[in-house]
């Protein structure tokens, strides 16, 4: 059987604030704006060889709006949507949208948003930003910080295990790991993949009542040292550093998270394992072992736990959970009315 999804295309995000998050993700993260449609702005990464993989739009919170993936054919489009309805989510064909084609739309059983399209725009590179390779869409960006290109988005989940089945069998995602709690057996983290990454899909605890919650969204550079002058670039301009730079246990990547105008955190990425194996078996992992912080020498700040938009309620991080998150998991008779 084909599986159904080739990649992570595109994301949309809301703001409150359009034209201060545009300005940051152009100006001091060094993507570009491409296009401007009824009020959304669209942005792309020198290494995209679509259109665009960032899409602002206004809302009143930080949020994801959307999530898009490429198919990896026609027939495959029309199985995908076959495959989600009989996992019992109804979604609705549209005829596309701004740079895409035919589109099947659902939201999944988690509340995330889903676009799912295989008729794209190709980026053709306008006059001045031709590459002198051919196989890049466009020219090497100039901007110190600039990403390659789009990489993956973490989101919330009530059930981590969960989602992570749901995906795997409705739309051929791998799983590809998890993080369980040293304490006891609880789930708070898991990284699937529709390709040969660690994964383009993440997912983390989230005990709020708010469904369809985002953790980060993130891009990717070529190297480490990439990433490094991407963190003393950002913070020469007054974007501070929220965790990192590290390296992950889970996936090996490098890694730093900032947050943009609206507050919403962002992922840098590099480097990382690649893994073709067809019948791979995901490990669990426990944070002593250092599922996020490869280094086991590093606190993650407690701002990590915020997912968006806001909710009452604790969220996990790919490193587990906070004390806070653990006394209410691991005894939840201990506030009066439970029992």
């Amino acid at each position: 059987m084909e599986t159904p999804l080739s990649h992570l295309a595109h994301l949309e995000i809301t703001s409150p604030d359009v034209e201060a998050s545009a300005r940051f993700y152009e100006e001091k993260f060094g993507m570009r704006i491409i296009d401007r449609v009824d009020g959304d702005v669209y942005l792309r990464c020198w290494g995209d060889y679509y259109r665009y993989s960032l899409v602002i739009t206004e809302g009143p919170e930080a949020s994801l709006g959307r999530m898009a993936w490429r198919t990896n054919s026609q027939t495959a489009l029309e199985a995908a949507a076959q495959r989600v309805e009989a996992a019992g989510v109804q979604g609705a064909w549209t005829v596309g949208g701004h740079g895409y084609g035919k589109a099947y739309e659902f939201t999944g059983p988690y509340g995330h948003p889903m676009r799912l399209f295989f008729d794209v725009e190709k980026y053709v590179a306008e006059p001045g930003f031709e590459s002198t390779y051919p196989d890049r869409p466009e020219r090497r960006s100039s901007h110190a910080a600039a990403p390659r290109f789009l990489d993956h988005v973490t989101v919330a989940s009530s059930d981590v295990r969960g989602f992570a089945k749901w995906y795997n069998e409705a739309l051929g995602f791998r799983v590809m790991a998890f993080t369980d709690l040293d304490e006891a057996p609880i789930t708070v983290f898991s990284v699937l993949t529709t390709n040969e990454k660690s994964h383009d899909l993440g997912v983390v605890l989230d005990t709020s009542k708010r469904t369809g919650r985002v953790n980060h969204i993130a891009f990717w550079v070529d190297s480490h040292e990439d990433l490094l002058r991407t963190a003393d670039v950002l913070m020469e301009n007054g974007t501070p550093m929220e965790y990192g730079p590290s390296i992950h246990g889970i996936g090996e990547q490098n890694f730093l998270y900032f947050r943009d105008p609206s507050g919403l955190r962002v992922e840098l990425n590099s480097g990382g394992y690649r893994n073709y194996v067809p019948d791979w078996e995901a490990n669990t992992w426990k944070p002593s072992e250092g599922s996020n912080n490869f280094y086991k020498n590093g606190a993650m700040p407690h701002s990590m736990t915020e997912s968006f938009p806001p909710a009452e309620g604790f969220t996990a991080t790919e490193e587990g959970a906070s004390p806070a998150m653990k006394e209410a998991l691991l005894n939840p008779y201990a506030q009066q009315g439970r029992g």
